[in-house]
């Protein structure tokens, strides 16, 4: 089965660590990206450079701003494998998970 994980991030939380830290973070990032399993992974631009499109009553409504949240989308992983558990700790190992943010595991159609 496919998967879907969405990575989302605590802006406040890289502000406080070293440029040490932060390598090692990216290197936990590409560590996870090199996992068995994984089909590819994508990171995101800042949310200032993010539009939502909304449709109502026949008109498009276009803001150029994400939809309101604490956290922001950092990236996303796409994953194969028949093992959720082995999703479930993959999605663990993400910084994110443990810096104030989330992994969210969507199983894919």
């Amino acid at each position: 089965m496919k998967y879907a994980l969405l990575v989302y991030d605590n802006p406040g939380s890289w502000g406080s660590i070293s440029t040490e830290q932060k390598r090692a973070l990216h290197g936990e990032y590409h560590a996870v990206a090199a996992a068995p399993g994984m089909i590819g992974h994508y990171r995101v631009r800042q949310p200032q450079k993010t539009e939502t499109v909304r449709v109502a009553e026949g008109q498009t409504v276009t803001a150029e701003e994400p939809s309101p949240a604490r956290e922001n989308l950092l990236a996303f992983y796409l994953f194969e494998s028949d093992d959720h558990d082995s999703v479930l700790e993959v999605a663990a190992r993400i910084p994110a998970a443990r810096m104030g943010g989330a992994v969210e595991v969507w199983p894919l159609i």
